[in-house]
């Protein structure tokens, strides 16, 4: 049997969803409790912040891009622990339109699928007994779904909380916490959301403040208590196709890691060494080339645009991934893409020169958004992927692309089937290499294209 778990959600963004993940993770972690923490939906930021908190790598659940054996495998398979923790995205319910691999990717999903109770934040400033109503419709919308109770947030006075309080006994909806406006603690953000753990000044004593703060205001043993183990995979209510690792792509890898190259989903990277292969991390910012003992590299994707004049004049790097490129395969995602084009632009209409790999450029002066999941088809190999594998993914960023003329990588579609410009690009290397890059990043193979 799995430890109990819980899912910390919200009807929306913004409301504390993160803030009392990591304070609940550093409390129990205080007590001596092994928690595992794992985030809906694909962020790549958060699970950063809940390793730092708990001291255990964060995984990703994703109820659109995965299916039902792979959510399991990444549940079942971590060190034993006493209690397992998922932080929502966006509001409980909220997903895409159209269902992938197991729903619309939904936290609520989640929930459901692996019996976890719901814990949802609310952020009650401006209202009082009418946040019951809120509460009530949260809790019984999807009757199979576990609910635990409230952690009230940004409560104004104890005159403030003892009316919703009131409210909250009236709806038959449990209060676990009531968090007060004043002393509440807030997160660095920046364009992409959260500024990253390891760019954090004071992390450790933000995380300190954080749980010191949930455990004044929040019941945790009644937290605790709340958990539930999650039920056999039998007992899902649909047919799971058999769980598939995304291969490495190679036995040894050489992967960019830095505060410019980041962003990968760390359930990825322990695909890859669960199948034997050697993770070799190098960092572009300090001018490092990737290990010339490598068979393939790869590059995640991060912030280039804020470190762009960096990775220009990091001449060992630039010229030790073109030898590289000449006789192996190299692909970057998002971020990683970009700084194998010919240039980026920054966000004050500065040109930086790039790695020139392939002929990408980039702007962050002309922004716009880029957001959602992908499903995109090979036209042609990725390292470790066949042309013609179906692959989901999700994009996100601001850049505007000036010019891309390499030919495309993928047919790309949104989670509504509609075509996608941004296909990725690949060119073939005179010594028998392959430099790729995509927009998207990848989260699984996909078992129904």
């Amino acid at each position: 049997m799995s430890p109990p778990g819980l899912m910390i959600s919200a009807p929306s963004s913004g409301t504390g969803k993160t803030m009392l993940m990591l304070g609940v993770l550093t409390a129990l972690r205080a007590r001596g409790l092994a928690v595992q923490p794992f985030k809906s939906g694909p962020d790549y930021i958060d699970p950063a912040f809940h390793l730092a908190a708990s001291g255990r790598a964060s995984f990703n659940l994703d109820s659109w891009a995965m299916d039902a054996c792979r959510i399991a495998a990444h549940t079942g398979g971590q060190a034993p622990a006493d209690l397992m923790l998922a932080e929502g995205s966006m509001g409980l319910f909220d997903g895409v339109a159209r269902p992938g691999e197991t729903g619309i990717g939904a936290s609520a999903e989640i929930a459901t699928l692996m019996g976890w109770p719901v814990v949802l934040v609310l952020d009650v400033s401006g209202q009082a007994q009418s946040a019951a109503a809120t509460a009530r419709g949260f809790a019984t919308l999807q009757p199979d779904l576990p609910f635990a109770g409230v952690v009230l947030n940004r409560v104004a006075s104890p005159r403030h909380e003892a009316l919703i309080r009131r409210g909250m006994d009236q709806a038959g909806i449990t209060v676990l916490g009531a968090l007060p406006r004043q002393g509440n603690i807030e997160l660095p953000e920046r364009h992409l959301g959260l500024v990253q753990a390891e760019e954090t000044p004071e992390l450790q004593a933000m995380l300190d403040r954080a749980g010191a703060f949930v455990a004044a205001h929040c019941d945790l043993d009644a937290i605790v208590a709340a958990a539930r183990a999650h039920p056999p995979l039998a007992a899902a209510p649909h047919r799971p196709v058999p769980y598939r690792r995304v291969p490495p792509p190679g036995a040894r890898i050489a992967l960019a890691r830095d505060a410019a190259f980041s962003f990968v989903y760390p359930h990825l990277v322990a695909e890859w060494r669960a199948q034997g292969a050697t993770i070799l991390p190098f960092s572009p910012l300090a001018d490092q080339a990737p290990d010339d003992s490598a068979d393939a590299c790869w590059l995640p994707g991060g912030y280039p645009e804020l470190h762009a004049g960096r990775l220009a004049a990091a001449g060992t790097f630039r010229d030790g991934l073109r030898r590289f490129a000449r006789t192996r395969p190299v692909h970057g995602e998002c971020g990683g893409y970009m700084a194998l084009g010919a240039g980026l632009v920054d966000a004050d209409g500065r040109r930086h020169r790039m790695a020139g790999l392939l002929g990408l450029e980039t702007s962050y002066h002309k922004r716009r958004m880029h957001l959602g999941y992908r499903l995109a088809r090979l036209s042609a190999p990725l390292p470790g992927l066949a042309q013609g594998a179906a692959l989901r993914g999700h994009e996100f960023h601001y850049a505007t692309i000036l010019s891309q003329p390499d030919a495309p990588l993928a047919r790309v579609q949104d989670a509504n089937g509609e075509p996608v410009p941004e296909t990725g690009s690949h060119r073939p290397m005179p010594g028998g290499g392959r430099v790729s890059g995509t927009f998207f990043h990848l989260i699984a193979q996909a078992s129904r294209p």
